[in-house]
């Protein structure tokens, strides 16, 4: 593992949203906590001059760029329109702080190779609506944390507790050297997830939508284990998966 496996990045303090509605919308939002608007040098307009004062009431921090800067930080040129701000997400802290602190956060999640931002935003909602300790999002391998994930939490994901780290193969090391009992979540699974005995530090895998958990991380799990399904169908949608297994955590009690 690399020296800088664990740095700390910007983007484990913010969410960053683009286009000049979703940026309005941040700033009249008396709950969120807006920590800078970038705007591009060419734009203009009333849309802008609107931008423009509801970071002044806010006391909101604008700074200037080039068009390109703009759609380079945004990393979607089509749809930035000249703007971006980059939220503060309160809950939003890198994995090593997380497992370092004197209750750790329990049980957790971890995305590994889930790049539709649907699913991304969608377990963020349900694992926090479920309460859980935390939801591993990998910096690499994993949809960003961009408007498309925020859209599909409905909000929530300003607020999810997530946990950041370069990779899921990362996350596994680090939780099993906290003395987490970390299992994959997986059809080969022998063990149901409402049969199997969980300890209190307990994380989960969830794999990508068409490939699967990694074998980098499939080599690193305690176990395997699966959802039962009687029915005529192989394998749940992963946010589907997601929120059998966190609402059997509340279930449970965790």
């Amino acid at each position: 593992m690399g020296d800088d496996d664990r740095a700390v990045s910007p983007k484990d303090r913010f969410l960053t949203v683009y286009g000049r509605k979703p940026v309005l919308e941040a700033l009249t939002d008396p709950g969120l906590d807006v920590d800078k608007v970038i705007l591009a040098d060419t734009a203009r307009g009333p849309a802008v001059a609107e931008l423009q004062r509801a970071a002044k009431a806010r006391g909101v921090e604008i700074q200037r760029a080039s068009a390109h800067r703009v759609k380079v930080l945004a990393g979607n040129g089509k749809q930035d329109q000249g703007v971006l701000a980059d939220v503060v997400a309160p809950r939003m802290r890198p994995l090593a702080t997380a497992l370092a602190e004197r209750r750790p956060p329990a049980p957790i999640l971890v995305l590994d190779g889930i790049t539709t931002p649907a699913n991304v935003g969608m377990i963020l909602r349900t694992a926090t609506a479920a309460g859980l300790g935390g939801i591993v999002v990998p910096r690499r391998g994993v949809a960003a944390l961009d408007p498309l994930v925020v859209k599909a939490s409905a909000g929530v994901a300003f607020r999810s507790p997530v946990l950041r780290c370069a990779t899921a193969a990362d996350a596994v090391e680090q939780l099993g050297e906290a003395g987490y009992a970390v299992y994959a979540l997986g059809a080969a699974g022998t063990e149901s997830v409402f049969d199997v005995e969980l300890p209190s530090r307990v994380a989960f895998v969830l794999g990508g939508e068409s490939t699967g958990i990694g074998a980098d991380v499939a080599d690193l799990v305690a176990g395997w284990v699966s959802i039962p399904m009687p029915g005529e169908v192989e394998s749940l949608n992963v946010s589907a998966a997601a929120a059998v297994v966190c609402f059997e955590l509340v279930r449970r009690g965790s």
